[in-house]
């Protein structure tokens, strides 16, 4: 079996443009994920996904393979559909490009569980942890994940569901850190995007709308994600201090 981690990197983003060259420590914040993705065993071959000529010319500077994708993708998971394209894999990991603290063990461990899945129903698996910090509860950048019984994904949101009425509910948050077939990434390209995944705009929301089972691993990472400029200078104190 091989197992490709591909590293969605826009450019254009809407919150913190040219966010994937930030730099930290003197590398770019993509440098740092893939330096992670390197470290999981159970990946084969690790690719930055881009549009965007700046961070094409960043990966040749660093060394980083990459593959160079359209410029029309909705979503990081539309891209990995046109990098499973170009790169022939049987599981596809997608690893956010601002996720610079990651833990390589909350890679390997939601990759190993889509390795291992016994249910063909299943299209994904997600990693999630769980959520203390009113702060991020609240925060509209921080995307919460409602699971069933069975650990199936039963939705996400921006918002801090689920309610909490009358008793302390626990709060997840969804990682972003996904494991798909090449199957599942063909049925992630032929699906429409629905109204709550255009509402909420988180792309695993797709599979949810269309009735097909995203298996929830739990995992064990305090990584800081870089939305703002703000979360910039947080993860490069951290960084620094842990340096």
């Amino acid at each position: 079996m091989k197992t490709v981690a591909i590293i969605p990197a826009r450019y254009a983003s809407v919150r913190f443009p040219g966010k994937p060259l930030a730099e930290i420590n003197g590398k770019p914040m993509l440098w740092h994920v893939f330096q992670a993705a390197l470290k999981v065993k159970e990946v084969d071959e690790v690719y930055v996904a881009t549009e965007d000529e700046r961070i094409a010319a960043s990966c040749k500077q660093h060394d980083l393979a990459y593959l160079m994708t359209g410029t029309h993708h909705f979503t990081g998971t539309d891209r990995l559909t046109e990098c499973a394209e170009l790169v022939e894999a049987d599981f596809y990991v997608n690893v956010q490009g601002d996720e610079p603290m990651i833990d390589p063990e909350a890679i390997a461990e939601v990759t190993r569980a889509m390795q291992s899945c016994k249910d063909r129903s299943i299209v994904a698996t997600n990693g999630y942890t769980s959520l203390d910090d009113i702060t991020d509860i609240d925060s509209r950048n921080v995307v919460k994940a409602v699971l069933t019984q069975s650990h199936r994904a039963m939705s996400f949101s921006r918002l801090p569901v689920p309610f909490a009425r009358g008793e302390k509910t626990p709060h997840l948050r969804q990682l972003g850190l996904y494991c798909f077939t090449r199957k599942a990434l063909a049925l992630f390209a032929s699906l429409k995007p629905g109204p709550i995944e255009r509402a909420e705009s988180v792309e695993m929301l797709r599979f949810v709308e269309h009735d097909h089972p995203v298996l929830m691993v739990e995992v064990h990472d305090n990584s800081v994600p870089v939305d703002t400029p703000e979360d910039l200078e947080r993860v490069r104190n951290l960084m620094r201090a842990a340096a």
